[in-house]
């Protein structure tokens, strides 16, 4: 397909303010209760695994050992920085806004987790027209509840929506980052795609089973919590395959 490096940026560059729109449920809610935050860090445990899920899927269609190397790398890589957070002094909750260890892992997450998507939307454009639409309308699709879940760790926190909205859209920057490189160097950057979806999906996981959901059964009675992870993990799952 014949496009200029600008089209794909724009493209790319979609995907990532799409990301935002997952704080516009937060609007209006303002006081939250702890049970409230326990079933928020629900949902974002829910999406978050699903989203893990899908990665695992996407990436052993280009490397099944790839992309387990990938989920260890980035097991490794959430223990090393909250290590360095936690040798830094940083608390696990922040002050309103994005301060605290939980959030800034998040953010490291979702980010790792935007290279690889960027990779997949600029080796799309390398190929067909129809190709290229699907795979940009999918991972914009799919990157609004990957908002949804930044916004549900930092709104209970005190963040504005604003403030939601604006660190989801920077969770997803790497994505026009990555695409323009990876269609001018499709060759170069496709071996690389399972180890960078593996990444994501290792360090997702690992995020929600250490940090979110320990901390949602303290708060919330256990069966409620499940059910919604399961409820949000299974639709995460099937949006994936519709859009698929």
């Amino acid at each position: 397909m014949s496009v200029g490096p600008l089209t794909v940026f724009l493209a790319a560059l979609a995907t990532a303010l799409a990301t935002g729109l997952g704080a516009l449920p937060f609007i209006g809610v303002r006081a939250v209760s702890s049970r409230a935050v326990a079933y928020a860090n629900a949902v974002a445990s829910g999406l978050m695994l699903g989203a893990s899920f899908g990665l695992v899927a996407e990436g052993t269609r280009h490397g099944s050992v790839q992309s387990v190397v990938g989920a260890a790398l980035g097991v490794v890589a959430i223990l090393v920085a909250d290590r360095v957070l936690r040798a830094r002094g940083v608390p696990a909750h922040p002050s309103p806004g994005l301060g605290g260890r939980r959030a800034l892992l998040l953010m490291i997450v979702m980010t790792a987790h935007s290279f690889a998507e960027g990779v997949a939307v600029g080796v799309s454009f390398g190929g067909t027209a129809t190709l290229a639409l699907v795979i940009t309308v999918a991972i914009s699709i799919h990157n609004i509840p990957e908002g949804l879940a930044i916004s549900a760790v930092l709104r209970p926190q005190g963040a504005s929506i604003a403030a939601c909205a604006w660190w989801s859209v920077v969770s997803s920057l790497p994505q026009p980052v990555m695409a323009v490189p990876a269609y001018l160097f499709v060759g170069a950057f496709a071996p690389a795609l399972p180890y960078g979806l593996g990444f994501a999906a290792g360090a997702m996981a690992f995020m929600v089973l250490v940090e979110l959901l320990p901390e949602a059964y303290d708060q919330a009675e256990k069966h409620a919590v499940a059910a919604i992870v399961s409820v949000t993990l299974v639709g995460m799952v099937l949006l994936q395959r519709l859009l698929g």
